[in-house]
């Protein structure tokens, strides 16, 4: 089988971390003595390689060895660090990255500005550290969707406060794009500085693009190294994906059956190591190859386990584990990184990794428990530990391929876990399988944003196999959209004018809010959310909340609720009614005026008109002649018409020793009373 081995351009040491290695080599080959704060790079091989020529490793300033340059590495550190380095009076030299100082002086001036400052990043990374150590404001750190949502649920920073958003140099490129949109929506006086590296950025496109037309992704780099983390994170989803350090962990295994191997390494690589792969890897391929294309190999006569020494028979009972072979193991131990595990029959100890564990990456502790027994897949031994890596992972998805095929077969749901948000789509992991939902089919309507579908349990159906290449494509939205129109039929059965329903509040818009009666949906119009006129629906409900609902409306045919929210018994004039009766005196707050007179609030939503010829027992020409808004003053309740929902008031009829007035003003008073002020009053109603 021919096998291609397909090497990113973008490789190896980016632009910081090359400067920073590079300033230890000269100030070493200067014959300076050298402390690094911090290891230099999140590669263990090179570490030691400068240890050997003597660099000296420090957690603080205080550590330096006295008469050593003091080296801050590419992630930065925070101001106080500085501070301390020249109160110490260090001979120090400073390897940040530009691109991380960059990001130092927008935060710093920024928030001295009085702004907030938001981080996508991983909050215990040396790089974000030294971000915030230069804020002088509060700074918050998020490193997905869910995290920085919950940010915005708490308040956290104001939403109407001045707040930057800057990125980690090696964030996830997709991730932050997703953020920076939530982060808009909303933050009102938000800034968006954009602060992942060119270098990163470009290196994770090419590591995409090149795990798309490979069937084994090698990653090479330090474990502890974030962007060596990412390129993994970006790979997965498109195949399977191996993360080493160093050559001598490659083995045969992962690369059979594989046409197309790619190979990339993270900004921490060093070239020799990158080199020392490949060529192993080529070794690899080519051995493999002639060992499937030979047809016979001379046996030797085989010792019994009792003639063997111990050594002899320990080597052969490992020897006899070989790898794609299926074994039985009970659970010993539970850990955050692997399960181990006693093989059956062998006695012999075995440790299964998280990643192969489960396709959906679930906690350990939360798939198996002590005593469990596992079917699994041996990947690889360990001749010299008598250790054995074995994966229950690809022992499932075997199994369940089958049932994926026999699914897009007969057209059965299949019901899965959504594992990750991908370009173009999202990955739904069902029975050990991945399968691929583009994004025009993951959702009823369609969704810009596919991160809330992240893992959210989702019922889909299979559209299309690859048996060649073992991958399926499926459709959450044909299941979804089926389900929803058998319960449109059976809500539309039985639904009637009046009827009582507690639903949920999905979605808003300005003229009204969409609330979820059970899979059907139903609209709430901004005028029935509230006695009291309201610009918008969120000025009474959130999306979220669980309400209280009655039908006001349906059409059967076309599919449309309306909704009713408020309550009669709420409503103002009600209480007015059960509260007061003309002849009352109360107290009132002047709201308005006009022409023909004042109008005074009594109760939240009722307004009464106190006419221009009730305000005092004197003519005047215009009501700001004796009353202003805001005042609050006693009148008379002379008058109310419940089915107009007008209501009369006077100030005159309380004021006593009201003086004479000329004959011809209550004529005129009469008047416009009688052609004016209903007019009036029946536009202010309305």
């Amino acid at each position: 089988m021919d096998k291609n081995i397909l090497v990113a351009k973008s490789a190896g040491f980016c632009f910081g971390v090359k400067r920073a290695v590079d300033a230890v080599y000269s100030l070493l080959d200067e014959g300076k003595t050298v402390c690094t704060l911090g290891p230099i790079i999140h590669n263990p091989q090179m570490v030691d390689t400068l240890t050997k020529r003597g660099v000296v490793i420090v957690n603080t300033p205080e550590e330096t060895t006295d008469g050593a340059t003091l080296v801050i590495r590419s992630h930065g550190v925070p101001k106080d660090v500085y501070d301390t380095v020249e109160h110490l009076g260090l001979t120090c030299h400073d390897a940040t990255c530009p691109f991380v100082a960059k990001i130092h002086r927008i935060v710093s001036e920024q928030s001295a500005n009085g702004a907030a400052v938001l981080i996508a990043g991983d909050e215990g990374h040396p790089e974000v550290i030294g971000i915030r150590g230069h804020c002088h404001t509060s700074s918050y750190v998020f490193s997905s969707e869910d995290e920085l949502l919950k940010l915005e649920k708490s308040g956290i920073p104001d939403r109407n406060a001045p707040v930057i958003l800057v990125a980690q140099t090696t964030f996830h490129m997709n991730t932050w794009k997703k953020c920076s949109k939530i982060a808009k929506k909303h933050y009102t006086n938000l800034i968006i500085f954009d602060t992942i590296c060119s270098a990163t950025a470009k290196r994770q496109e090419e590591a995409i693009a090149l795990s798309q037309q490979s069937d084994v992704m090698v990653i090479v780099g330090g474990r502890q190294s974030s962007n060596t983390a990412k390129l993994r994170e970006v790979c997965r989803p498109y195949c399977q994906t191996l993360l080493i350090e160093k050559a001598e962990e490659l083995t045969a295994e992962p690369f059979a059956g594989a046409k197309v191997i790619g190979l990339t390494a993270g900004a921490s690589t060093p070239s020799d190591i990158i080199k020392e792969v490949l060529s192993t890897m080529s070794e690899i391929v080519n051995n493999s190859e002639v060992q499937e294309n030979e047809v016979a190999v001379a046996a030797e006569p085989v010792k019994s386990f009792d003639e063997m020494s111990f050594e002899e028979a320990l080597e052969a009972s490992l020897q006899s584990l070989t790898t794609n072979e299926r074994v039985h193991g009970i659970v010993v131990g539970i850990a955050p990184n692997e399960v181990q595990v006693e093989v059956i029959g062998r006695k012999q100890t075995g440790y299964i990794p998280t990643e192969e564990l489960s396709a959906e990456g679930t906690d350990p502790s939360e798939l198996v428990k002590v005593g469990d027994e596992l079917e699994l897949l041996i990947m690889r031994t360990n001749d010299q530990e008598g250790t054995i890596m074995l994966s229950k992972k690809r022992v499932d998805a075997k199994k369940g391929w089958d049932t994926i095929v026999a699914a897009g077969e007969s057209g059965e749901i299949l019901e899965g876990v959504v594992t990750d948000v991908i370009k173009g789509g999202v990955l739904v992991a069902s029975h050990g399988v991945k399968v691929f939902v583009p994004a025009s089919r993951a959702s009823v309507s369609r969704m810009e944003d596919l991160s809330p579908l992240l893992k959210q349990t989702v019922r889909f159906k299979i559209l299309e196999i690859n048996t060649q290449r073992r991958r399926a494509v499926g459709s959450i939205r044909d299941v979804a959209r089926e389900e929803r129109r058998e319960k449109e039929e059976a809500f539309f059965a039985q639904a009637e004018v009046g009827q009582k329903y507690t639903g949920v509040v999905k979605s808003m818009t300005s003229y009204g809010a969409f609330v979820d009666l059970g899979g059907v949906d139903g609209m709430i119009h901004v005028s029935e959310l509230s006695w009291k006129h309201i610009k918008h629906p969120s000025e009474v409900v959130s999306i979220g909340d669980t309400v209280e609902v009655y039908i006001r409306d349906l059409d059967a045919e076309k599919h449309k609720i309306s909704l009713g929210y408020r309550r009669a018994e709420d409503n103002p004039f009600e209480l007015f009614k059960a509260q007061y009766a003309v002849g009352d005196v109360v107290s009132a707050t002047i709201v308005g005026m006009t022409t023909f007179g004042a109008f005074a609030q009594i109760l939240p939503g009722v307004d009464g008109l106190i006419h221009i010829s009730q305000i005092a027992n004197r003519r005047i020409d215009k009501p700001q002649d004796a009353l202003k808004v805001g005042e609050e003053v006693q009148v008379k309740i002379t008058a109310v018409d419940m089915d107009s929902k007008r209501i009369s008031l006077s100030i005159r009829a309380l004021l006593e020793d009201a003086p004479a007035v000329e004959e011809t003003a209550p004529e005129a008073a009469e008047e416009v009373t009688e052609e004016v002020a209903p007019e009036v009053v029946e536009e202010t109603a309305e």
